[in-house]
């Protein structure tokens, strides 16, 4: 055995430093996953009391210009208007509600008595192969329509520049300057038509409320947890490992008892 002045030596020194960095990324990533999980209930909490709300007219939760607050986000909302296909812009590489493949989201302005337009979702429809063709998109109700769906917050990012009337993500006011209509902030996931549409095949897929669950962030965060605990376990045994002797005491441990079995051979034999 010996000092513990090893530890100052280059080795272990950049040693100590990368159990430090492996440490406050393992508890910042904990964190992280704890954080989402709290933002995971808060909104959890905010859909369930959405859910128990009647409809609201549109105009009273949304307005042009205006994020949607977290806290509105599935609200259920009212709108009576004409819907503008003309002006629909299709959201490539979404997902299927039902997980079954890859589309497209359909949006479709309606435009309301006042003249701004809400941006709803009218669904999801596949995509007819793998090259980008969508085939025909499902016409919405022709005339006044009543309107019931989901509100959404708005997207973020290069994902939502709208080119020739396609994105990857839905942002008002990038739809709105695109098609150069004023529109409410914020956009609507389709919940029900009034008059439905006229063919009955002319149905998308309609999204659903979002699972309610706390998903697996709890086990995330303590799982990051236990990989800096190990990390300043391991760092600990093998500084102890060290100040024992190291390789070489386990070296000469070896060469002990081997010299051992070696001795009682020879002696039963002897």
């Amino acid at each position: 055995m010996r000092s513990l002045g090893f530890l100052l030596s280059r080795r272990w020194i950049l040693f100590a430093l990368a159990i430090v960095l492996t440490g406050a990324a393992t508890w910042w990533l904990g964190q992280w996953q704890f954080d989402r999980l709290e933002q995971r209930r808060a909104d959890n909490a905010s859909v369930r009391a959405n859910e128990d709300l009647a409809p609201a007219p549109v105009e009273d939760v949304l307005a042009p210009g205006e994020d949607v607050a977290r806290d509105q986000e599935w609200r259920v909302v009212t709108a009576r208007g004409t819907y503008a296909p003309e002006d629909t812009v299709l959201i490539r590489y979404s997902t299927s509600p039902s997980e079954e493949g890859t589309g497209v989201d359909v949006v479709v302005p309606l435009v309301t008595e006042d003249g701004t337009a809400l941006l709803v979702n009218r669904g999801w429809m596949p995509t007819v192969n793998q090259g980008g063709d969508i085939g025909d998109v499902p016409e919405p109700p022709a005339g006044e329509v009543t309107v019931t769906g989901y509100v959404r917050q708005d997207g973020s990012g290069d994902s939502t520049r709208v080119d020739d009337l396609s994105a990857r993500a839905v942002d008002s006011d990038a739809i709105g300057e695109a098609i150069d209509r004023e529109v409410y902030g914020g956009w609507v996931e389709l919940r029900s038509e009034d008059p439905p549409p006229a063919e009955a095949d002319a149905t998308l897929e309609l999204v659903e409320l979002p699972e309610l669950d706390e998903g697996p962030h709890f086990a995330y965060g303590l799982q990051w947890f236990f990989f800096g605990i190990l990390a300043i376990v391991g760092f600990v045994w093998f500084a102890y490992d060290e100040w024992r002797g190291g390789p070489d005491r386990r070296k000469r441990e070896k060469q002990e008892l081997r010299a051992r079995r070696e001795r009682r051979q020879a002696a039963r034999t002897g």
